[in-house]
This record gives C-alpha cells, sequence and structure tokens, in this order.
C-alpha cells in the first residue's frame, strides 16, 4: 500500500501541464489481420484507449463484422481460431467450455485466464468455467486478447492472458439488424438489434435465440438473451452510460464415453459402466440465468487529465442436476457481483517526454450461496454454504516515452482478498465448519519495453509477476467430498514471466507476429487424496510454461486475404515424483491457415484448416498413459453479399468438420486407478446457413 501511495505521488509531482490531449488512435472497423491496419484500439490491455503497437503484448482484436461474417453462433467458434487458444469441451456445445491460454489447461484451467464483459470480472469465484452463451454473440462491439500476464492491471487470474468482450454502444442514425441462422442437429439462431444516436443520447437494444438439439444424445441447449445500453453526453467534460444484458441458458450433460462405447455409438450418452464406478446419464442437466449491469461515468478535466468510474453488478443463479455423479447431485448456486472501479488517467510531458500514467482501484464484493438437495425436487436439502469473497486492489501504470519510438512501461499492484464464511453438511456433520476466514495479500510487478519500427511494425519485451487467489471450493470443502473444511493454510499460486515478441510488416499488405514466452509457477495447488473419496488441497506444485506463437496474414487487394497461426506449448512439472513430466491436456502444437477469397458478383468463399496435436489425459501426471489424440478439422464458409437500395444483405452457408473428423477435446486416465479411460466426443460434418439484414 505504501509504495502504491509513493508511486502516485511520484508521477503527479512529476507531471506538468503542457501536452493537454492524450495520443489517442481512432477506431477503425476493419480486419485486424489485415497489414493495412495503422490505429487500432485495444482497452484491456492498458486499461485505457490505446494503439496496439504501443503495446509490449500479443494482441488480437476481434470486430462485429468479423463475428457476422463467420457465422459464429457462440463466442467459442470466435476466439479458438486465434493463435495460443484453446477450448476443452465436456457437452458438445459451448455451455461450459473451459479456456486454456499459453498452456494453462492442465487439470485446473478455470482461474488462469480472465474474462471480461465491458471490464467486469465474469469467473466465477469457485472452480468452475464460465457460461460462454451467457453473452449472445449479437451483443458484441469486439472481443479483445491479451495473450500474456496481466495481474498488474486486473490481478486475480490474469495469467494466461485477458479476454474482454464489449459491447456495442449507439452512434449514427438509426440503425436495425435482424439475421437467423439455421444447420445440423436442429440448430436455429435468431437475433435482432437496433442502435443509434439522437442530440446526445446513444442507445443500442439487441436481443438473440439459440437452440440447437446438439451432435450427442441429451446435449441439448436453449439460450435466450439481450442487451441495452443507453448514453448521456452532457458534455465534453462529462458523459454517463448505462449498460445490461440478460441472459438464460438450458442445457443437457451427456456423459463421458469409453472408446468402445464411442465405437458402437459416439452419439450416445453415457451409459452405466461399472469398470468406472460411474452411473448411465440419462438426465443430467443445468439451468443458468445471469445479469450483468453497467453504469459508466467518465469526467474530463483538460490539461489535469480524466476520472472514470464504474459502478458494477452481476447475478449468477445456476441450478445443477447430476443424479448420474457420485457427489453432489443436485445443487442451487447463487452468486452477486458487487464492483466499483475508478481510475484517473493523466497524460502530460515530462521534460519535454510524452507520459501517460493510470492509478486505480477495484474494489468486489462477491456474497456466495450453495445448497446442496438429495433430489431434483428440491424437497431435501443436504447441505449449504455461505461464503463472501471480497477483494480490493490498488494499481499504478506508467508509459514514458524515452525516445519517439521507444516507450518504457513499468506497473505495480497491491491486492488484499478476504474469504470467509460458514458451511453445514445435514448428511456429514464433521465437514461442517462456522466462521472461518482467511485473508491473502498479493504484489505484482511488470517492466515493459516498446520500439516501434517505421510506421507499423514493433518490438516488444515484458517482464511481470503474476498471482492466483484459490477458488471458494479450493479453499473450504462443501460440494460432498470429505476432508478438511476449511484449509487456512493454504496460500496463493504465483510466477513469474518473461517475454519477447514483434509484429512484423516487410511489405505494407504483409504482417508477421512472432512472441516468445516462459512462465514459472510456484505453490500451484493440487488435490491430495486421502482415500479414493476424501483428500485436500496443498501448495506443492511447480511448473513451467514455454511457447511460442506465429502468426502472418497477407491481404492480396480485392482478390484474396492468407492468413494462418502456429502455436508451440510445453508445459512441465518441475518438481517432485513426476519432476519435466508435461502438463496433462496441454497440446504441444496447434496451428489454424485459412484463405480469404474475393470472387465477382459480392461472393467470398473461405476454406480454413484447424490442427491440435495429441495430449496427454487428464490426470495422467507420470505421462504414462495413452494420449488423447490429434486431429485436423477443415472447414468451408462461402457468403454472398448484395446491396438492395439502403438495405445490406448476407447469405451465408458453411460446412465445419468437412471431413468428418471423429474427435475428442478432453479425455481422463481412469485406467490409473483401474478404472477405463473416458472421452467427450465432439461434432462431426456439421452444416449451417442463414442470412442476415441491416437497414
Amino acid at each position: 500500500m505504501k509504495k502504491a501511495v509513493l508511486f502516485y505521488v511520484l508521477f503527479l509531482l512529476m507531471s506538468v501541464p503542457s501536452l493537454p490531449e492524450t495520443l489517442f488512435g481512432e477506431s477503425r472497423d476493419i480486419q485486424p489481420d489485415q497489414a493495412v491496419t495503422l490505429q487500432e484500439i485495444v482497452v484491456t490491455a492498458t486499461r485505457d484507449r490505446e494503439d496496439i503497437r504501443q503495446v509490449p503484448a500479443n494482441v488480437s482484436v476481434i470486430t462485429s463484422k468479423q463475428i457476422e461474417q463467420s457465422g459464429a453462433t457462440s463466442i467459442i467458434e470466435v476466439l479458438e481460431k486465434l493463435e495460443s487458444v484453446q477450448f476443452r469441451n465436456y457437452s458438445g456445445n459451448a455451455s461450459q467450455s473451459a479456456i486454456d491460454m499459453r498452456g494453462f489447461g492442465g487439470d485446473n484451467p478455470f482461474g488462469k485466464t480472465l474474462v471480461m464483459l465491458d471490464g467486469r470480472r465474469l469467473n466465477r469465484p469457485d472452480m468452475s468455467s464460465i457460461n460462454w452463451l451467457q453473452i449472445p454473440v449479437n451483443t458484441i462491439e469486439r472481443i479483445e486478447v491479451v495473450r500474456g500476464p496481466s495481474s498488474v492491471l486486473y490481478g486475480d487470474s490474469a495469467i494466461g492472458g485477458v479476454v474482454n468482450i464489449i459491447t456495442k454502444k449507439g452512434e449514427g442514425p438509426p440503425r436495425v439488424s435482424a439475421a437467423v441462422m439455421a444447420g445440423s442437429d436442429g440448430l436455429h439462431n435468431e437475433r435482432v438489434g437496433v442502435s443509434g444516436a439522437a442530440d446526445k443520447w446513444t442507445y443500442a437494444l439487441t436481443g438473440e435465440n439459440n437452440f440447437s438439439f446438439g451432435y450427442r444424445e441429451r446435449s441439448k441447449f436453449l439460450s435466450q438473451g439481450g442487451g441495452f445500453d443507453v448514453g448521456y453526453n452532457a458534455s465534453d467534460l462529462l458523459s454517463v452510460s448505462l449498460g445490461a444484458s440478460f441472459n438464460k441458458a438450458d442445457y443437457q450433460m451427456p456423459g463421458a464415453l469409453t472408446k468402445e462405447q464411442m465405437e458402437r455409438n459416439r452419439r450416445q450418452y453415457q451409459p452405466a459402466t461399472p469398470a468406472n464406478w460411474a452411473s448411465a446419464a440419462p438426465d443430467d442437466d443445468g439451468s443458468d440465468k445471469y445479469t450483468n449491469v453497467n453504469l459508466g461515468i467518465k469526467s474530463h478535466f483538460g490539461s489535469w487529465g480524466q476520472m472514470d468510474v464504474n459502478f458494477l453488478y452481476g447475478r449468477k443463479d445456476l441450478q445443477t442436476n447430476m443424479p448420474s455423479y457420485a457427489f453432489n447431485r443436485f445443487s442451487d448456486t447463487g452468486t452477486d457481483t458487487y464492483g466499483i472501479t475508478p481510475k484517473y488517467i493523466l497524460a502530460r510531458e515530462i521534460f519535454g517526454f510524452n507520459n501517460k500514467v493510470i492509478a486505480g482501484l477495484d474494489y468486489y464484493q462477491e456474497p456466495y450461496r450453495k445448497e446442496l438437495f438429495s433430489n431434483r425436487e428440491r424437497s431435501t436439502k443436504t447441505g449449504w454454504a455461505d461464503l463472501t469473497r471480497q477483494s480490493v486492489g490498488y494499481y499504478i501504470r506508467d508509459e514514458f516515452s524515452l525516445l519517439k519510438n521507444l516507450i518504457l512501461s513499468a506497473g505495480y499492484r497491491s491486492e488484499q482478498t478476504a474469504i470467509k464464511g460458514s458451511h453445514t453438511d445435514v448428511l456429514t456433520p464433521a465437514n461442517s465448519f462456522a466462521n472461518q476466514e482467511k485473508t491473502y495479500r498479493a504484489e505484482a510487478y511488470e517492466a515493459g519495453l516498446t520500439w516501434l519500427v517505421g510506421t507499423k511494425s514493433k518490438i516488444f519485451t515484458k517482464v511481470a509477476t503474476v498471482y492466483r487467489i484459490p477458488f471458494l471450493d479450493e479453499l473450504a470443502s462443501f460440494n460432498g467430498f470429505g476432508g478438511a473444511s476449511f484449509l487456512t493454510s493454504l496460500e496463493k499460486e504465483k510466477g513469474i514471466s518473461v517475454e519477447a515478441g514483434t509484429e512484423f510488416h516487410p511489405l505494407d499488405n504483409l504482417k508477421i507476429g512472432l512472441t516468445l514466452f516462459r512462465i514459472d509457477m510456484e505453490d500451484e495447488i493440487q488435490y491430495v487424496y486421502v482415500t479414493p473419496w476424501t483428500g485436500y488441497n496443498q501448495n506443492v506444485g511447480k511448473s513451467r510454461h514455454d511457447g511460442a506463437e506465429i502468426s502472418l496474414s497477407y491481404l492480396w487487394e480485392k482478390r484474396a486475404r492468407i492468413y494462418g497461426n502456429f502455436t508451440y506449448h510445453i508445459a512441465t512439472v518441475e518438481e517432485g515424483p513426476n519432476s519435466k513430466k508435461e502438463m496433462p491436456l496441454v497440446p504441444n502444437r496447434m496451428a489454424n491457415a485459412g484463405v480469404e477469397i474475393y470472387l465477382p458478383w459480392n461472393l467470398t468463399i473461405r476454406p480454413d484448416v484447424r490442427y491440435v496435436s495429441d495430449a496427454f489425459l487428464s490426470q495422467d501426471f507420470d505421462n504414462n498413459a495413452e494420449k488423447l489424440g490429434a486431429y485436423t478439422l477443415y472447414n468451408l464458409y462461402l457468403s454472398y453479399k448484395p446491396s438492395i437500395g439502403k438495405v445490406s444483405m448476407t447469405v451465408f452457408f458453411g460446412v465445419e468438420n468437412l471431413t468428418d473428423v471423429k474427435y475428442a477435446s478432453f479425455g481422463s486416465d481412469n485406467v490409473s486407478w483401474g478404472g477405463v479411460n473416458t472421452y467427450y466426443p465432439m461434432p462431426g460434418i456439421t452444416y449451417k446457413g442463414g442470412l442476415s439484414f441491416v437497414f
């Protein structure tokens, strides 16, 4: 805390009022992969409007236009085509997919990548993935992906990277859009939106319905939601905005299959598997409701900078029914998130050199209640947990131009997180606890250097420390498993990251990206089994994550755009009996490639391919089991874009997994304890098509 205050005072005293305006770039609605991009605006990377070239990180921006052109029905379909990004899927749909960035998949990927909606954390306080269906794709203005650590600016969970989903705001004359899509397995997706501006007001309203029976039996999902944003520009010095989004998602969970079961019928739900002590899964399902609200106030003080304050609220109501599971079969979870995130930005010259400082505070209060029941009807309660996670973090980050083309950045964060609460276990009272509390204190540092080469290229390097606070259900046992109830001895995970990279433009329309990184983690949390059904968590792990990210895009104007990326990951355990063994579920190689061919008559054809190498199965810590198989997926998309008067229309058709590859994105090593390995098969060949209008 004292260090943070010292930084605040130092930078404010050194600033002189000689540069009243910050050097912001202008937003461009163009393809970020095109080499002609000069001033792509990124908010996530530095919590302020910034030209990508000035950011010491590998950054991608996906625009709403790209999402519409892709035919994607979920955020996952958009993100998984980026370098260093992978998803694992347990049901064949996007409801509970887990994201892996920079090789942090492992057996617990949930707290290693920070996901935000308009700057608010979406990561759950318990050890679970977010529901990616909660954000309808037609509400999205853009998605910003920052690879690598951002603990200084965002604190907990920002280790492998940050994904910030930014919703649409109104501008210009009224604009109405509508789209409909249909496809394999009963897929149908309907979207509608209206946006615009009038006088000092802006507005945007969207809604979406998304349904599919799913590839497998009992993998149906239905997602319905929408959102609105209203803004008021009182003057050049003050603006206010209010945004909200709502979603309800119902989904089924088909369970896992053995290889033998997949050979018989890979579409079936999980049958009873005595070798794994697993029951059939004919009626596992869940239902989630989400509400997100963001009130933002921006105040400009001329040469004295600006102050932004966001008041955030989120509500999650989650109902899970898993009668096939051994524990925690029927549960209701309710979580509220209250947040206040003020920040101050000052851009001034220091001794004739450009300088920008950002200082702020993140406060979050998250009450959490989980109730366990013995049946679907919720007539008998078997336990309940009431916990609260409260965190407050102070940060400061400065960018100083040593030369016109050389930028030095540095930052510091201090954060305190308190977790407290009680648990009542009716069936096993010995697992109950009352009024327990644990406080975590964390610090993070970063330093970066960005060299701007020519008019488009950059070379950067960055060193940063990272940390992760334990999940509620890592610290406290309340999900039906026996063992220690509240682990006051459990500490945070921490590590250090070093990376260097370049975005190089040897030709006007050719862009080549290369980033090399190493992240060393320690005090990683691992579960220690006492019996097959009881155990506890402890800080015993050290790991190393080395990797390289390569991307390329070339625009042959009016003819074609060629693009591709390649990712190499090697994640290893660094101590203990499995030292130098690879971490489960982290493929060493991933690649994406494609070409957009611009044909006459407003036709575009886009073939692309995705490759993912093999990986060790979940729980295969000694690397002695069979691997999760590699796979290559071929896709083909065709679009037709005529204009009829003031109406713009797009007709879209796509075929995914063109060669009907049989693959799985997740599998578990059960042989090590006497069972049979299981997998979650992914969809085969899939067709989709639709049309959209804008007027």
